[in-house]
């Protein structure tokens, strides 16, 4: 199973605001969500999301052409994938082991 953190960032919208278009996103996630595809995660700066990460590939091309969808010229998505292999790692897994750190 795979995290993935990503930003989509459409380009050249009426004004500075895109919650709305996050808004969006989030409701295409919660889709695959909903079939037991992926969990995930809104943060203040992106999303997390995990998977496997064939999934996680066609939900970011989902969500990447969400914008064009509504209007969007441009669209800029940044993505940083953390893939392990030796073990199984949800993103509570990965909090848990800083935090038990801090102790």
């Amino acid at each position: 199973m795979a995290i993935v953190d990503v930003t989509v960032i459409p380009i050249g919208t009426e004004t500075p605001s895109i919650s709305q278009y996050v808004a969006d996103l989030q409701t295409i996630l919660a889709s695959y969500q909903d079939e037991g595809k992926i969990r995930f995660q809104l943060t203040p700066m992106n999303t997390i999301i995990e998977g496997e990460l064939p999934v996680l590939f066609e939900v970011i091309q989902k969500i990447h052409e969400a914008p064009f969808s509504n209007g969007i010229q441009r669209v800029a998505t940044n993505i940083r994938i953390d893939d392990r292999r030796d073990k199984k790692r949800k993103m509570e897994d990965k909090l848990e082991s800083v935090q038990s750190k801090l102790k």
